[in-house]
C-alpha cells in the first residue's frame, strides 16, 4: 500500500530518505520500499512518522486533508 503523503511530507521538509531512515532506525532501501509501496509500513514506523512532521495518522495516510485535526466528531 503507499501513501503518497509520505514523500510529499519529507519532500516539503527538505529532507532526505537517509535522514528518516535514521529516524526510523531502519536502513535507507527499506525506507525507500516504504515511499514506493514495495513493503507495507509497519504502524509502529507509520505513528514514528506522523510523530515526525507533527501530523496525524489519518492525514498521513490520506484518510484526512487536515494535517492536524485535534478531535473528530462522529454522529450515531
Amino acid at each position: 500500500m503507499t501513501f503518497p503523503r509520505i514523500r510529499d511530507l519529507r519532500e516539503d521538509k527538505d529532507k532526505k530518505q537517509i535522514e528518516l531512515a535514521k529516524y526510523l532506525n531502519v536502513d535507507q532501501s527499506t525506507y525507500s520500499d516504504y515511499e514506493r509501496g514495495v513493503i507495507n509500513i509497519p504502524v509502529e514506523q507509520l505513528i514514528k512518522i506522523a510523530d515526525f512532521y507533527s501530523v496525524s495518522l489519518d492525514y498521513l495516510v490520506g484518510r484526512d486533508d487536515i494535517p492536524n485535526r485535534k478531535q473528530r466528531k462522529f454522529s450515531t
